[in-house]
């Protein structure tokens, strides 16, 4: 699946860039006794995430069908929130993400130890508990409207996504490539757009089954009959756009009315350019 696969690329990738930041700096600047520390607030980090995750699973699959639709609806709309937050904070603090943990550690090395430890607890977990969120989210769209109707192949694509990120984060921190960052996260995060219009989209559908909201059964368009949803072409759509063939006037209008005018405040964000120094 295209957008669990790009979802676990940049959030990974910017995982690893604050560790590779963090211990690059620490290593650099004499303190590399420190590192336990870094590695640790890492550990937590990663262990709250799949808690949450675990929590999500196990918590949906005791809720009623409707109960289900509603939670899901209420979670997608928030992970969708989510995802258009990360997009526009990256495509912005990117330049100067570097200085800003630097700063960071400084302000914390010589202080008690779960100072370092809380800075990449927080440095990290931002990254983790939004992508586990997120991929929940994306995960049962992708793979059927229950909860518990799950496959391996969505979460395979965002650890792949993931292992990529981590091998980049490991090659830039060796210097053995050279990635233009503001490149990679403004194509990354065009993409990131579309897929979120399709996560709330989603959402928005969830709450109509849950009875929430009118329409369920009024389509903008129905192309059931040239397009299978079980079928590879169905799958493929589903998995990279979040296309349902049968899209009800809801969805189509939430997905249109979120496109528009996000990709192209997206669009003018990452073209501005960077103001001068003292301005």
């Amino acid at each position: 699946m295209l957008g669990n696969f790009l979802i676990g690329l940049r959030e990974g990738l910017e995982a690893s860039l604050v560790v590779s930041i963090l211990v690059a700096y620490l290593v650099t600047s004499g303190r590399r006794h420190l590192l336990p520390r870094v590695w640790a607030g890492v550990a937590l980090a990663l262990g709250s995430c799949a808690a949450l995750t675990v929590v999500l699973g196990l918590q949906a699959r005791q809720l009623t069908f409707q109960t289900q639709e509603l939670v899901g609806g209420a979670l997608s709309i928030v992970a969708a929130g989510f995802v258009t937050w990360m997009v526009f904070w990256m495509a912005t603090a990117a330049r100067s993400m570097g200085g800003q943990l630097r700063g960071r550690v400084d302000a914390t090395a010589d202080g008690p130890a779960w100072g370092l430890v809380l800075v990449a607890v927080l440095a990290v977990g931002r990254e983790g508990l939004e992508t586990s969120l997120i991929l929940w989210s994306n995960t049962r769209q992708a793979t059927g409207d229950a909860v518990g109707e799950q496959t391996a192949t969505p979460i395979l694509a965002a650890l792949l996504g993931i292992g990529v990120a981590v091998l980049l984060g490991w090659l830039l921190y060796r210097g053995a490539i050279s990635i233009d960052l503001t490149r990679f996260f403004t194509w990354t995060g065009a993409l990131l757009v579309v897929v979120a219009a399709g996560v709330l989209a989603y959402g928005f559908h969830d709450l109509q089954e849950a009875g929430v909201l009118p329409g369920l059964h009024s389509y903008a368009f129905d192309v059931s009959g040239l397009v299978s949803a079980g079928g590879w072409l169905g799958t493929l759509l589903k998995g990279v756009f979040n296309f349902s063939p049968q899209t009800t006037w809801v969805e189509a209008v939430v997905w249109v009315a979120y496109v528009v005018p996000v990709l192209a405040l997206f669009l003018a964000r990452v073209r501005r350019p960077v103001p001068a120094a003292g301005h």
